[in-house]
């Protein structure tokens, strides 16, 4: 192209997918229709056999689309509002279908025209440059891309400017000089983010079989709770990521969560999904090595948090039913993994704890959306209405819990177990307080982490635990 036409006179060229955005429309979409029609999905493939440009569009008319919840690169943006003032024509160009392409222009109010995919073009790389120089001639163009496949189009540019480039990109842009916007951030803590490993400390479930039955220093059983720990908190992290994903379009409508990797595009979304596959195959390697029913309780762990990412979430109740559900599935992976028995005391005492735990999770997050939360906006089964039920429901399972506790240290069981069965009755107080005091700090909306993670963090509930730690370790061995 003649680089010797006025620049004024040139018009630029953006694209859409990783360069306009920190994200890809296809995999948003795609997302996007599983969580709004997931009866649908099995016609992925059908359309998928058929070419990116049927799948695109079949995407693109089944999903309800926001396009202001995207993740801009601001940056871009307002180079581009600049250029536009300047007098110079700006054009979207994108791969992604044009029902999305020219609602994302709309939003902008950027753009002079858009040139994007149909039910039957792909309109990528060559398609793309095909397109432009048709359009332009030899009156040359500027261009904006991100990718490989733009590669084609940067070397026809009069002006190429190369936003967050991937590898082949990258090199193409340090071998021509071209203009440069960086990414910003590291995908390596975005993706580290993106496990969250500070809930894993909801894992160390695992090991409480074992300490139970007072066998904690037997290294067999240690090994065995230890590898489950990593196996469980790998596998959960698998589930985040895939929770994440399929929850985009809330987590940008929330104050704090539209921060998360996927939600503001920091960590691309198919970086997600090796990330997760990796994982997942790493946790069940690690399971090979423990006893089988651990792999049984893993797998029925994943199914159910599986469910729970689909469509459990939004069912009023059963939701936080699941959610303890979860919880004291870790129990009993664990106990398989140590090769240990769960009591009825036990399980018991974990439903009712753990039911008032998901539903403080549950009245926090209602409670951040405020006045007038209904369930299109909170993406759950509840409304505004619903926080005084969820305290008394919450307030009186936590209690329960304390109750099934003290008919255990009241059982033949205890008097069998503990030399000194008086000294495990402090625990009950213990833990009313425990309970007590992460629901007034939840009334009071002081409560901003999971409640298990926010147990493990907090100095005086670290204190409490670790005096009822002191406690349990006197009935069982003075």
């Amino acid at each position: 192209m003649d680089a010797r036409v006025p620049q004024i006179d040139r018009p630029i060229f953006v694209d859409l997918d990783g360069t306009l955005i920190r994200s890809d429309l296809l995999w948003e979409s795609l997302f996007l229709a599983t969580r709004q029609s997931p009866q649908l999905m099995w016609r992925l493939p059908l359309w998928a056999s058929e070419g990116k440009a049927r799948l695109k569009a079949e995407l693109g008319r089944l999903i309800e689309f926001d396009p202001a919840l995207l993740p801009y690169r601001q940056e871009v943006v307002e180079a581009l509002r600049a250029a536009r003032s300047e007098g110079r024509t700006i054009i979207l160009a994108t791969g992604a279908n044009e029902r999305l392409a020219h609602a994302v222009a709309g939003h902008l109010g950027l753009f002079d025209e858009v040139m994007a995919s149909c039910d039957a073009v792909n309109l990528t790389a060559e398609r793309k440059l095909e397109r432009i120089t048709a359009r332009c001639g030899e009156d040359g163009f500027d261009y904006w891309g991100n990718s490989r496949e733009d590669i084609c189009l940067l070397d026809r540019a009069a002006e190429a400017t190369v936003v967050a480039p991937d590898r082949a990109a990258s090199s193409w842009q340090k071998r021509t000089g071209s203009s440069r916007i960086e990414a910003g951030g590291s995908p390596v803590k975005a993706a580290l983010k993106a496990m969250r490993p500070h809930q894993w400390a909801k894992n160390v479930l695992v090991f409480v079989p074992m300490t139970l039955s007072h066998e904690f220093l037997n290294l067999g059983m240690l090994v065995g709770a230890m590898l489950a720990f990593v196996s469980f908190s790998f596998a959960a992290s698998a589930v985040y990521i895939a929770n994440d994903l399929l929850d985009l379009t809330a987590d940008r409508k929330h104050k704090t969560k539209h921060k998360r990797p996927f939600a503001s595009g920091e960590l691309q979304i198919s970086r997600g999904l090796a990330l997760a596959a990796g994982l997942l195959v790493t946790s069940f390697a690690i399971g090979m090595f423990l006893p089988g029913y651990y792999l049984a309780a893993l797998a029925a762990y994943l199914v159910a948090t599986t469910a729970y990412s689909l469509f459990v979430k939004r069912m009023l109740l059963i939701d936080v039913l699941t959610l303890a559900g979860l919880y004291t599935m870790r129990i009993i992976a664990g106990a398989e993994a140590s090769q240990t028995t769960v009591s009825f005391w036990l399980i018991a005492f974990s439903l009712f704890f753990f039911l008032s735990l998901a539903l403080v999770k549950r009245y926090t997050e209602l409670q951040d959306f405020g006045v007038g939360a209904e369930r299109s906006k909170t993406g759950r089964g509840y409304v505004d209405a619903d926080l005084e039920t969820l305290a008394q429901a919450g307030m009186t399972s936590g209690f329960a819990s304390v109750m099934v506790l003290a008919l255990y240290i009241n059982s033949p069981e205890v008097i069998r177990h503990y030399e000194l069965p008086v000294l495990v009755w402090p625990i009950c107080p213990i833990l009313l307080y425990i309970i007590v005091r992460i629901w007034v700090l939840a009334r009071r909306n002081q409560m901003h982490d999971d409640p298990v993670v926010f147990m493990l963090r907090d100095w005086r509930s670290q204190m409490m635990i670790g005096i009822g730690g002191v406690m349990f370790l006197l009935a069982a061995y003075a």
